[in-house]
């Protein structure tokens, strides 16, 4: 299965092969303040097993061995990679073109989750 997957302007674009490892929801500090969201979804891909396929995104270093990866053009935070996880690289799964195929059941750092509800309903 191909998934494929854009930042807003659509300058860096991205593939999926494969299985993904994972998807799962993150509320971490760090993870918050790159986004601007108050939890951010991901899908972790295996390396060897994704690719950008048009512009590659600027990397920057948000604290020693994390990296978050965004669009020069447009802003937009692409995707995650860590030492702590060297096989793969995590996707913000809303990025992708069909979000909704997934079924994210992971839950990352919920001690850290803000007291807010995200329940619209």
């Amino acid at each position: 299965m191909m998934r494929k997957g854009h930042c807003l302007c659509k300058a860096v674009t991205f593939a999926l092969s494969g299985a993904h490892n994972w998807a799962g929801h993150c509320y971490c500090e760090s993870c918050r303040r790159g986004t601007g969201a108050a939890v951010v979804t991901f899908v972790g891909n295996p390396n060897g097993q994704w690719r950008w396929t048009a512009q590659v995104p600027v990397c920057y270093t948000s604290s020693p061995g994390n990296r978050r990866y965004f669009c020069a053009t447009c802003g937009a935070s692409v995707a995650y990679g860590s030492d702590r996880f060297p096989d793969e690289m995590h996707f913000h799964a809303a990025l992708l073109d069909d979000p909704e195929a997934l079924t994210p059941d992971e839950h990352f750092h919920k001690q850290e989750r803000l007291g807010w509800p995200l329940d619209p309903d």
